[in-house]
């Protein structure tokens, strides 16, 4: 994403129209002046004009490619909430799928809550049912945040720290499982200046005290790299870069290191035409340096459930310097940097590099999103809710194949049981057994990445066990066992309950015909406010 300029209503229509020439100027002009009108006089904490803000994430918005009613919306995304306007005046004045984005960025801030973190899970929840509608609403939020984390230095220091945690908690965790990879860094990176202002001052200054070195160790690299690539005929992009700053914070806490005991602090990307010469610059590139063991990835045979597709390797350079490859077609790293919004279901057409080709979202790209909203809906405690949620954006993933080799994405250390919910409810709970790589395993055995995984069920199976709930990962399976309880310990009360009340009749010798009378039943259910005998 671009760094903080200002922008204007000129740059974003222009923005608009380099990625979709059928873009409607005056659509655009006209919700711009609509928010301009509406928002008035009100200013923001830096003293500026409100209606910069909304430019801002529109422009944000633009430069991923997202269409003229995602821009219509970020324009005017704060005016239901900051102004007098209503969504029925946006949905009149413009059109109901505009306010209905709209609608899933404004905050549920006129119901009255117990706590204020009951009102913040509502409000997340009430995203994420937007979201599972409509995945641009999440995308104007995500440029809302990057644009007001850009500006946080306006606030005080409390609210700082709180914006900031929040962000790397929910937001850039979101980006990433969107795979809008070039608003994550930044969202990651804007928050750690402000969470740990002296580690990030430190790497900054670390990094910057090598950079004349680092230049030119990139510079030897790029060089020797692209002159074999040319002996091959590969046509090639070659950038080269630091790391990003959180990500290299991570790794010293994680690795308890400090920075200069981190030795791979530069990636170079190689940029092909195909993915058969992906695989030919790989072997280039090993052939001219070390690959260290253990250290490569192939995520394009294996693709990240945010759609990433690269090839990662760790080499050691002149001086055994590591450093990390990065290889991608030119495709893959649109979607690198863009995500879902490379995807975009509603975009009519894409014009990046003189071509014209129709993208769209697959449904299999967001099951992570649906199976998300599956355990919100039975979720009402504000702790565990946010716990489950910030668990579930940021955790690791396993790839793992079904018989006929279709991928399913499971949370690291799941299980065959976590396996068998995520293809369906009534699979897991008539699992009797599992196969590994066609071998008999235990069903809380860990899966890894490439197994292939048989589940054996029974129609007559008792259903789930409560021990499972202490092995699978996922939070899909967790509810999806506490639903088969939930469901068959009713029908069971049921009928003990109904059982107790025969038993009692007969011991005190009353007909159970006169006794069971409709209005007998209705006077019950009123003294004991149940809505059924049941």
């Amino acid at each position: 994403m671009s760094e903080l300029v200002d922008r204007t209503i000129e740059d974003v229509i222009k923005q608009a129209k380099m990625h979709n020439r059928k873009s409607d100027s005056k659509l655009i002009m006209r919700a711009y002046k609509y928010a301009l009108e509406n928002h008035g006089d009100q200013k923001r904490k830096s003293g500026e004009p409100y209606i910069i803000h909304p430019i801002q994430v529109a422009y944000a918005l633009a430069e991923l490619g997202l269409d003229d009613a995602t821009i219509c919306a970020a324009l005017m995304h704060d005016l239901a909430e900051d102004t007098a306007v209503t969504l029925n005046d946006i949905s009149s004045e413009f059109s109901p799928e505009i306010a209905e984005m709209v609608n899933g960025v404004t905050k549920l801030a006129k119901i009255k809550y117990v706590t204020a973190e009951e009102q913040q899970v509502e409000n997340y929840r009430k995203m994420f049912l937007a979201m599972g509608k409509d995945i641009r609403v999440i995308l104007i939020k995500l440029a809302d945040r990057l644009h007001n984390i850009r500006t946080l230095k306006f606030l005080k220091r409390d609210r700082q720290i709180a914006i900031a945690q929040e962000t790397i908690d929910l937001y850039a965790p979101l980006a990433n499982r969107l795979g809008v990879f070039s608003m994550k860094w930044e969202l990651e990176d804007q928050a750690f200046k402000y969470l740990y202002p002296e580690e990030y001052r430190e790497i900054v200054e670390g990094i910057a005290k090598k950079r004349e070195e680092r230049l030119k160790f990139i510079d030897q690299i790029v060089d020797e790299i692209k002159i074999n690539l040319k002996k091959e005929k590969i046509v090639c992009e070659i950038t080269g870069r630091a790391k990003h700053l959180y990500s290299i914070y991570r790794k010293m806490k994680r690795d308890n290191k400090t920075l200069d005991q981190i030795y791979d602090l530069f990636a170079l990307r190689i940029l092909v035409n195909s993915v058969k010469d992906c695989y030919a610059a790989l072997g280039v590139v090993h052939e001219l340096y070390t690959p260290m063991p253990g250290r490569f990835k192939d995520y394009i045979a294996v693709p990240k459930p945010n759609m990433y597709q690269s090839l990662h390797t760790t080499l050691l350079g002149p001086n055994g310097t590591p450093f990390e490859v990065q290889i991608r077609t030119y495709n893959m790293h649109r979607i690198a940097e863009f995500g879902i919004a490379a995807h975009w279901a509603y975009k009519e057409q894409s014009f990046l590099h003189g071509k014209k080709e129709n993208v769209t979202v697959k449904e299999d790209k967001l099951a992570w999103l649906r199976e998300s909203l599956e355990w919100q809906k039975d979720m009402q405690n504000p702790d565990e809710f946010m716990s489950t949620l910030k668990t579930e954006l940021v955790e690791d993933s396993v790839y793992v194949f079904t018989p006929k080799g279709q991928i399913k994405t499971l949370p690291k250390g799941a299980t065959p049981i976590d396996f068998a919910y995520s293809i369906h409810a009534d699979i897991g709970n008539k699992m009797v057994g599992a196969k590994i790589n066609s071998k008999m395993m235990p069903i809380i055995t860990t899966l890894h990445n490439g197994d292939i995984v048989d589940i054996m069920t029974n129609e007559n199976s008792k259903g789930p066990s409560r021990d499972w709930l202490k092995f699978v990962k996922s939070s899909s399976a967790k509810t999806k066992i506490q639903q088969w309880f939930k469901k068959n310990e009713r029908d069971l009360n049921i009928e003990r309950g109904k059982d107790i009340i025969a038993r009692e009749v007969k011991r005190i010798r009353l007909n159970s015909d006169e006794l069971l009378t409709n209005k007998n039943i209705e006077s019950t259910l009123q003294k004991y406010s149940f809505k059924t005998i049941d």
